[in-house]
């Protein structure tokens, strides 16, 4: 980071402060998500985007979505979505971007025949505009993130400010649930998704950010923490983070940061000479450590109905017959509707309309992946290729990308459990094709290839 530790700490003064704030006088939220985009503003046109700036204002809106649709901020859902999309925007019109990104225009062309069929849909009474903004947003969203930072050359060390700016706003979040609930113990009585230790709000979604900021708090204790209170710091935070996205009893979001984590671990021990791979035994035992002494708190804490909850039984310990929530009757829904529909599916945001005839009722979908099946049909299977396969390509030629994987599992399986229902996976996506360096680069940081 360039900022110096004091105002590291500084910053996260002020965000434990703006969690305090919002709880108390609620109306905050609202200023506070105002002051973000104009405030942002203002940066990127002062700076004309010379050093990332359009990265660290959508870092910071990824980073405190939930917060904002947690405490009623948000002016509407796609808030955030349209904010990052504006911001990528921005930043191409004062740094360009590289010409072979245009296979992400080609995967928006793919999207348009499904959202034909919407338009001329006679079958379903809804409004048109409201549902393909609800079910276009995040791959837009993802397209414009995608557009900007492919191939952008940015310093490692860079790449973690930006990761840190999306981590403040995720410590306020984890503050605020401690305020909204500091007694774990006296709301948990079941093994389902727990709405008390989320603030109220969706734990899937609180789940997938606080497991983002276990990742983000991760990288910061192992890597960049040079003094013992930096240490005890970033893994104070560490702890606190882990253990109120534990208490959700929402699983994506933890089991998604173990997976980014160990991701980071294999590719650091890989690259490491045999000097750093000495050291990284010490790194591997901590961390084992850790993890187990937080899961066994959060045991304590919920009267080891966390652990029933990851061996999927309900509180009295009988094994639930659906793993996934729910998820499973979704999903065969919507692979039963690309079945029926192979070429055009069945029209974008028009599967939970359709899976009424299966499932008995309007319920949407937790899976971008067979959501796009049955709504694009062979176009879809066609955007998903250029989605799964880009970034390894270029991933061949940037090896120094070291949270390249981890980004990438993010992003895959958050879609799997959460769809896009916020900003972080499209904007996470986009930072698995950043051109990383760990050294300063000859050309100018900011160019594309």
């Amino acid at each position: 980071m360039k900022d110096s530790k004091v105002s590291y700490n500084l910053l996260l003064l002020i965000h434990a402060a703006i969690a305090l704030a919002v709880f108390v006088v609620p109306f905050f939220s609202k200023l506070y998500a105002l002051l973000i985009p104009v405030v942002g503003f203002f940066i990127v046109i002062r700076s004309k985007n010379k050093n990332h700036e359009v990265l660290l204002v959508a870092a910071y809106m990824v980073g405190v979505e939930v917060f904002l649709r947690m405490t009623e901020g948000n002016f509407n859902n796609e808030f955030v979505k349209i904010s990052v999309i504006f911001f990528m925007f921005l930043g191409m019109l004062y740094s360009n971007f590289s010409t072979n990104a245009i296979i992400y225009l080609f995967f928006l062309l793919l999207l348009l025949p499904a959202i034909l069929v919407t338009t001329n849909n006679l079958e379903f009474d809804f409004d048109v505009r409201k549902v393909l903004i609800f079910n276009l947003s995040g791959p837009v969203c993802l397209v414009f993130s995608a557009l900007y930072m492919f191939k952008r050359r940015i310093l490692f060390s860079d790449l973690q400010r930006i990761l840190v700016v999306m981590g403040l706003p995720i410590v306020t979040t984890t503050i605020y649930l401690f305020i909204y609930n500091p007694s774990v113990k006296e709301v948990v009585t079941g093994t389902q998704s727990n709405f008390e230790t989320s603030g109220g709000f969706g734990p899937n979604q609180v789940s997938t950010i606080l497991g983002l900021g276990i990742f983000i708090f991760f990288t910061q204790l192992v890597l960049f923490s040079k003094t013992k209170f930096e240490m005890l710091l970033n893994g104070g935070l560490l702890v606190f983070i882990s253990y109120r996205g534990i208490v959700t009893f929402s699983r994506g979001g933890v089991i998604t940061a173990v997976f980014m984590v160990v991701s980071l671990l294999f590719l650091l021990y890989y690259f490491s000479n045999e000097k750093g791979k000495s050291k990284f035994t010490w790194v591997f035992i901590m961390t084992g450590l850790m993890a187990v002494g937080i899961w066994t708190y959060s045991s304590l804490q919920t009267s080891g109905l966390i652990n029933k909850r990851y061996a999927n039984e309900d509180r009295l310990g009988r094994v639930k017959k659906d793993r996934l929530g729910g998820r499973e009757e979704i999903m065969d829904a919507e692979i039963k509707l690309f079945i029926d529909n192979p070429i055009l599916g069945v029209g974008a945001g028009l599967s939970k309309y359709k899976r009424v005839e299966i499932l008995g009722g309007e319920v949407a979908s937790h899976n971008e992946i067979t959501r796009m099946l049955s709504e694009h049909g062979l176009f879809g299977i066609f955007g998903l290729l250029i989605l799964f396969v880009t970034p390894f390509v270029l991933y061949l030629n940037n090896k120094q990308h070291l949270y390249f994987l981890s980004f990438y599992i993010f992003w895959l399986l958050t879609i799997n459990h959460a769809a896009m229902r916020i900003a972080a996976p499209a904007f996470l996506y986009g930072m698995t094709l950043l051109f990383v360096q760990v050294k300063i680069p000859e050309k100018a940081e900011n160019s594309v290839e």
